[in-house]
């Protein structure tokens, strides 16, 4: 039977306490960091891809559904750059296989993208921007992040 003083002896650990599970909260730490730089990157990636929607509805006359596949196009391209080399930090190696699980999740990105502006921009009426906004926030967290984090760059070294 295990004392007090023995080392056998489990006890419950307290919320204060780190975790001691492998990564612990090192891992914790490394995560939150990696999920940081995934908002940053999608901030400047979203910048990309409502400039080009934007002047593409308002110069070129293009309707706001066409304009967001053309913009989300854009910011698909600077999503997988910088994502590659300062998100997941998976840019040593060749990009083959990560370009193609890319393309795959961009793709229905994209299609989720031009959905989302066509239910609340040409359905419910909602300005095209604020429809662009929404779906954007929908998409980001609901598909692309998972699917970045766990799919595209799943191979990636552990040093984040």
């Amino acid at each position: 039977m295990a004392t007090a003083s023995s080392p056998s002896r489990i006890r419950p650990r307290a919320w204060s306490e780190p975790v001691s599970e492998p990564g612990g909260t090192r891992g914790a730490r490394r995560t939150f960091w990696e999920w940081m730089r995934h908002h940053a990157t999608s901030v400047l990636s979203t910048a990309v891809d409502f400039t080009v929607m934007f002047a593409f509805v308002k110069l070129v006359h293009l309707k706001p559904v066409v304009a967001t596949v053309i913009g989300a196009s854009g910011g698909a391209l600077t999503n997988f750059a910088v994502n590659r080399s300062f998100t997941y930090r998976a840019g040593t190696g060749r990009p083959g296989g990560q370009l193609w699980k890319f393309v795959v999740v961009s793709a229905a990105s994209l299609g989720l993208n031009a959905l989302g502006e066509y239910c609340f921009f040409s359905l419910l009426g909602l300005q095209f921007m604020l429809a662009r906004v929404i779906t954007a926030i929908i998409v980001s967290n609901g598909w692309n992040y998972p699917m970045l984090r766990f799919f595209v760059f799943s191979g990636r070294s552990k040093k984040t």
